[in-house]
Protein backbone atom coordinates (compact mmCIF):
# COMPACT_ATOMS: atom_id res chain seq x y z
CA UNK A 1 0.00 0.00 0.00
CA UNK A 2 2.47 2.45 0.74
CA UNK A 3 6.65 2.82 -0.30
CA UNK A 4 9.10 3.92 2.22
CA UNK A 5 12.65 5.09 1.21
CA UNK A 6 15.60 5.61 3.25
CA UNK A 7 18.97 7.70 1.46
CA UNK A 8 22.04 7.87 3.67
CA UNK A 9 24.80 10.51 2.46
CA UNK A 10 28.08 10.30 2.96
CA UNK A 11 31.28 12.01 2.34
CA UNK A 12 32.25 15.67 1.73
CA UNK A 13 31.68 18.14 -0.91
CA UNK A 14 33.15 20.93 -1.74
CA UNK A 15 31.67 24.28 -2.03
CA UNK A 16 30.98 26.01 -5.30
CA UNK A 17 33.48 28.57 -4.72
CA UNK A 18 36.19 25.58 -4.80
CA UNK A 19 36.88 26.18 -1.16
CA UNK A 20 37.28 23.11 0.90
CA UNK A 21 34.09 21.96 2.88
CA UNK A 22 34.00 21.78 6.81
CA UNK A 23 36.39 19.42 8.41
CA UNK A 24 37.88 18.29 4.45
CA UNK A 25 41.47 17.64 4.68
CA UNK A 26 43.93 19.66 2.43
CA UNK A 27 45.18 17.73 -0.84
CA UNK A 28 48.00 15.52 -0.21
CA UNK A 29 47.12 15.34 4.02
CA UNK A 30 46.28 11.50 4.49
CA UNK A 31 42.49 11.14 5.54
CA UNK A 32 41.94 10.09 9.11
CA UNK A 33 39.03 7.46 8.76
CA UNK A 34 36.14 7.74 11.53
CA UNK A 35 34.77 4.89 12.57
CA UNK A 36 31.23 3.67 11.62
CA UNK A 37 28.33 4.84 13.33
CA UNK A 38 26.58 2.01 14.85
CA UNK A 39 23.28 1.76 12.44
CA UNK A 40 20.27 1.76 14.28
CA UNK A 41 18.09 -1.55 14.04
CA UNK A 42 14.55 -1.15 12.70
CA UNK A 43 11.76 -1.06 15.03
CA UNK A 44 9.79 -4.13 15.71
CA UNK A 45 6.28 -4.33 14.95
CA UNK A 46 5.37 -4.88 18.56
CA UNK A 47 7.82 -0.91 18.82
CA UNK A 48 5.64 0.20 16.25
CA UNK A 49 2.38 -0.53 17.72
CA UNK A 50 3.48 0.75 21.12
CA UNK A 51 3.81 4.30 19.19
CA UNK A 52 0.83 3.82 16.77
CA UNK A 53 -1.58 3.44 20.27
CA UNK A 54 0.31 6.44 21.65
CA UNK A 55 0.44 8.74 18.58
CA UNK A 56 -1.48 12.12 19.97
CA UNK A 57 -2.55 13.02 16.47
CA UNK A 58 -3.36 11.75 12.95
CA UNK A 59 -0.86 13.42 11.79
CA UNK A 60 1.99 11.75 14.43
CA UNK A 61 -0.14 8.50 13.61
CA UNK A 62 0.42 8.14 9.89
CA UNK A 63 3.93 7.18 9.16
CA UNK A 64 3.89 4.60 11.81
CA UNK A 65 0.75 2.70 10.55
CA UNK A 66 2.61 3.14 6.85
CA UNK A 67 5.48 1.23 8.52
CA UNK A 68 3.48 -0.98 9.62
CA UNK A 69 1.08 -1.67 6.60
CA UNK A 70 4.19 -2.11 4.60
CA UNK A 71 5.96 -4.45 7.17
CA UNK A 72 2.68 -6.47 6.36
CA UNK A 73 2.94 -6.60 2.64
CA UNK A 74 6.56 -8.36 2.86
CA UNK A 75 5.81 -12.34 3.00
CA UNK A 76 9.38 -13.02 2.89
CA UNK A 77 9.07 -14.25 -0.75
CA UNK A 78 9.94 -12.42 -3.58
CA UNK A 79 7.69 -14.68 -6.11
CA UNK A 80 4.67 -14.38 -3.64
CA UNK A 81 5.05 -10.51 -2.84
CA UNK A 82 5.33 -10.08 -7.04
CA UNK A 83 2.18 -12.29 -6.81
CA UNK A 84 0.73 -9.64 -4.87
CA UNK A 85 1.35 -6.91 -6.60
CA UNK A 86 -0.15 -8.26 -9.34
CA UNK A 87 -3.12 -9.56 -6.96
CA UNK A 88 -3.23 -5.55 -5.86
CA UNK A 89 -3.30 -4.06 -9.92
CA UNK A 90 -6.08 -6.37 -10.64
CA UNK A 91 -8.40 -5.43 -7.36
CA UNK A 92 -7.29 -1.51 -9.06
CA UNK A 93 -9.09 -2.59 -12.48
CA UNK A 94 -11.72 -4.16 -10.97
CA UNK A 95 -10.63 -7.69 -12.56
CA UNK A 96 -12.05 -9.11 -8.73
CA UNK A 97 -12.20 -13.09 -10.56
CA UNK A 98 -8.72 -12.28 -11.58
CA UNK A 99 -7.14 -11.09 -8.02
CA UNK A 100 -9.04 -13.85 -6.24
CA UNK A 101 -7.10 -16.54 -8.20
CA UNK A 102 -3.95 -15.01 -7.75
CA UNK A 103 -4.39 -14.66 -4.03
CA UNK A 104 -5.65 -18.18 -4.22
CA UNK A 105 -2.38 -19.19 -5.52
CA UNK A 106 -0.60 -17.25 -2.54
CA UNK A 107 -2.26 -18.79 0.00
CA UNK A 108 -2.00 -22.01 -1.39
CA UNK A 109 2.40 -21.19 -1.06
CA UNK A 110 2.09 -19.14 1.67
CA UNK A 111 -1.02 -20.02 4.11
CA UNK A 112 0.85 -17.98 7.36
CA UNK A 113 0.77 -14.50 5.66
CA UNK A 114 -2.16 -12.41 7.02
CA UNK A 115 -1.73 -9.94 4.19
CA UNK A 116 -2.59 -12.60 1.88
CA UNK A 117 -6.17 -13.29 3.78
CA UNK A 118 -6.84 -9.84 4.41
CA UNK A 119 -6.22 -9.09 0.74
CA UNK A 120 -8.52 -11.85 -0.35
CA UNK A 121 -10.88 -10.41 2.06
CA UNK A 122 -11.04 -7.34 0.46
CA UNK A 123 -12.06 -8.80 -2.93
CA UNK A 124 -14.91 -10.63 -1.37
CA UNK A 125 -16.11 -7.98 -0.10
CA UNK A 126 -16.00 -5.81 -3.12
CA UNK A 127 -17.78 -9.04 -4.96
CA UNK A 128 -20.75 -8.55 -2.14
CA UNK A 129 -19.59 -12.02 -0.93
CA UNK A 130 -19.72 -11.23 3.05
CA UNK A 131 -19.85 -14.78 4.24
CA UNK A 132 -16.00 -15.41 2.50
CA UNK A 133 -15.34 -12.11 3.33
CA UNK A 134 -15.91 -12.90 7.24
CA UNK A 135 -14.23 -15.69 7.21
CA UNK A 136 -11.04 -14.58 5.35
CA UNK A 137 -11.11 -11.57 8.05
CA UNK A 138 -10.80 -14.47 10.69
CA UNK A 139 -8.10 -16.30 8.79
CA UNK A 140 -6.29 -12.59 8.82
CA UNK A 141 -6.88 -12.19 12.52
CA UNK A 142 -5.47 -15.60 13.39
CA UNK A 143 -2.38 -14.97 11.98
CA UNK A 144 -2.20 -11.18 13.25
CA UNK A 145 -4.64 -10.33 15.73
CA UNK A 146 -3.38 -6.77 15.78
CA UNK A 147 -4.53 -6.22 12.16
CA UNK A 148 -6.47 -3.10 12.71
CA UNK A 149 -7.62 -2.63 9.33
CA UNK A 150 -9.18 -6.31 8.66
CA UNK A 151 -10.86 -5.67 12.29
CA UNK A 152 -12.12 -2.18 10.89
CA UNK A 153 -13.74 -4.39 7.88
CA UNK A 154 -15.13 -6.58 9.73
CA UNK A 155 -16.78 -4.40 12.34
CA UNK A 156 -18.58 -2.17 9.35
CA UNK A 157 -19.98 -5.68 8.02
CA UNK A 158 -21.26 -6.55 11.36
CA UNK A 159 -22.76 -3.16 11.59
CA UNK A 160 -24.25 -3.18 8.71
CA UNK A 161 -25.77 -7.02 9.44
CA UNK A 162 -26.99 -4.91 12.97
CA UNK A 163 -25.35 -6.85 15.09
CA UNK A 164 -24.09 -3.49 16.86
CA UNK A 165 -22.65 -4.82 20.53
CA UNK A 166 -20.14 -7.00 18.16
CA UNK A 167 -19.41 -3.81 16.06
CA UNK A 168 -19.12 -1.68 18.84
CA UNK A 169 -16.20 -4.00 20.33
CA UNK A 170 -14.35 -4.45 17.23
CA UNK A 171 -14.33 -0.95 16.59
CA UNK A 172 -12.88 -0.69 20.19
CA UNK A 173 -10.10 -3.15 19.16
CA UNK A 174 -9.48 -1.04 16.32
CA UNK A 175 -9.31 2.11 18.32
CA UNK A 176 -6.79 0.41 21.12
CA UNK A 177 -4.43 -0.30 18.23
CA UNK A 178 -4.66 2.54 15.78
CA UNK A 179 -6.83 5.46 17.85
CA UNK A 180 -6.81 7.89 14.70
CA UNK A 181 -7.47 4.83 12.19
CA UNK A 182 -10.22 6.28 9.87
CA UNK A 183 -13.58 6.94 11.32
CA UNK A 184 -13.35 4.47 14.45
CA UNK A 185 -14.00 7.19 16.99
CA UNK A 186 -16.92 8.49 15.17
CA UNK A 187 -18.39 5.16 14.47
CA UNK A 188 -17.61 4.59 18.30
CA UNK A 189 -19.22 7.50 19.81
CA UNK A 190 -22.43 6.71 17.41
CA UNK A 191 -22.85 2.87 19.12
CA UNK A 192 -22.44 4.10 22.58
CA UNK A 193 -25.69 5.25 23.45
CA UNK A 194 -27.05 1.95 21.76
CA UNK A 195 -25.02 -0.55 23.17
CA UNK A 196 -23.83 1.11 26.78
CA UNK A 197 -26.95 2.74 27.43
CA UNK A 198 -27.24 6.64 27.04
CA UNK A 199 -26.67 7.31 31.23
CA UNK A 200 -23.24 7.05 31.21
Amino acid sequence: MHRIATALIVGLTFTSSGALAQGEAPRGTPRQEKPDAPRRQPATLDELFERLSAAKSGEEARPISAQIERRWLRSGSDTADLLMGRAIEAMKGGDHPLAVEILDRIIAVRPGWAEAWNKRATVFFMMGDTARARADIGETLRREPRHYGALFGLASMLMAADEKKAAYEAFKRVQALNPHFGPVKTLIERLRPEVEGTDI
